[in-house]
């Protein structure tokens, strides 16, 4: 008696299908941080931005964004930028006015952005000590620190560094030739800083998502009793985030004395700072992401004074469209949190 087989179960193809839509997400998501800068780059010329000039103004505004993203991941607020980046350009000066040019070229630039990253630390112990000592919120110490940074480098440059013979301005000499950072060639401004914010976004990214500090700083900001009572070293992982934070920032400052400026002057990077606040907020305070929101804030801050030059418009407008965009950018991820 012969026996007829069973039909076999008909195959599900719903997981295959479903794990096949997840590596395309997860690819997506990996290549996006680094494809929208490029098409972000590849867009600027067609509305009349130049290319080189968005890339300079946009390295200050991604260091300035990485010292807002790596505090934000201890759940601290630095509002600071703008100070720690105008110390940062009076530590770089610092360096180069004392060793000029007495050092080979790349020992001398490396020095004067150490001399640069340390004036950013050194201006932002301060807002931690605050924090931690007389346990003002860092928020407060950092905004009115950013007024104090400013009239100590309005007398730094007005009296202690003066070029006697820049007849009424108010400006330092410049920096040795040694000293300056290179560029990427004779006819552009864009210089190697810009490889220097880069570099500090992917050391950013592996600290705060790829390490055991990243994780435990998203404990001690996500519930600092509970980090505590687990052990956790609370108070050295905020003061660690604070001043990576100010070395970031003045990090910044040095690029624009060394790479911008080739001399200190007053109101050097103004508004920098708060604009890198910008970039960071805008992106959720991912280090991977300030790249792009750097690059789109720095277009429009190009375009921003075409505008000013050809139809008089007022500088402050470039500020209105800047807050406009961020609002928008918000909206629109808090609309996709609440659906989701």
């Amino acid at each position: 008696m012969s026996t007829v087989a069973a039909p076999a179960p008909p195959v599900d193809s719903a997981p295959a299908g479903a794990d096949l839509r997840k590596r395309v997400l997860d690819g997506v998501r990996r290549i996006a941080p680094i494809a929208v800068p490029l098409l972000l780059l590849m867009l600027l010329p067609a509305l009349g931005i130049n290319q080189q000039d968005a890339l300079v103004r946009a390295t200050p505004f991604i260091l300035t964004g990485l010292a807002v993203a790596v505090p934000a991941r201890a759940g601290l607020v630095n509002v600071g930028g703008e100070g720690q980046l105008f110390m940062g350009a009076a530590g770089a000066a610092a360096v180069a006015f004392t060793i000029d040019g007495s050092l080979p070229s790349i020992i001398g630039i490396a020095l004067v952005m150490l001399g640069g990253a340390a004036g950013g630390v050194a201006w932002m112990a301060v807002a931690a000590l605050l924090r931690l000592g007389a346990k003002v919120n860092e928020v407060i110490a950092t905004l009115l620190l950013n007024y104090v940074a400013l009239s100590l480098l309005a007398y730094l440059v007005f009296s202690v560094w003066r070029d006697p013979g820049a007849a009424g301005e108010a400006i330092t000499p410049e920096l040795d030739a040694s000293l300056l950072l290179p560029t990427l060639g004779q006819t552009t401004l864009v210089n190697y800083g810009l490889f220097i914010a880069i570099g500090a976004v992917v050391l950013v990214w592996l600290l705060v998502d790829r390490s055991r500090w990243g994780f435990r700083a998203s404990v001690v900001g996500g519930n600092p009793e509970a980090a505590r009572r687990a052990g956790l070293p609370v108070n050295r992982t905020l003061i660690a985030a604070l001043l990576v934070g100010g070395a970031l920032a003045g990090l910044a400052g040095a690029i624009e004395v060394a790479g911008i400026e080739t001399r200190l002057r007053t109101g050097i990077g103004f508004g920098f700072g708060y604009i890198g606040f910008l970039a960071s907020w805008m992106v959720g305070h991912r280090p991977a992401w300030i790249v792009s929101a750097g690059l789109l804030l720095a277009g429009i801050a190009v375009y921003g004074d075409s505008l000013q030059i050809d139809y008089g418009l007022p500088a402050r407008t470039v500020y209105i469209v800047m807050a406009g965009v961020l609002l928008i950018v918000l909206s629109v991820r808090g609309g996709a949190g609440k659906r989701g």
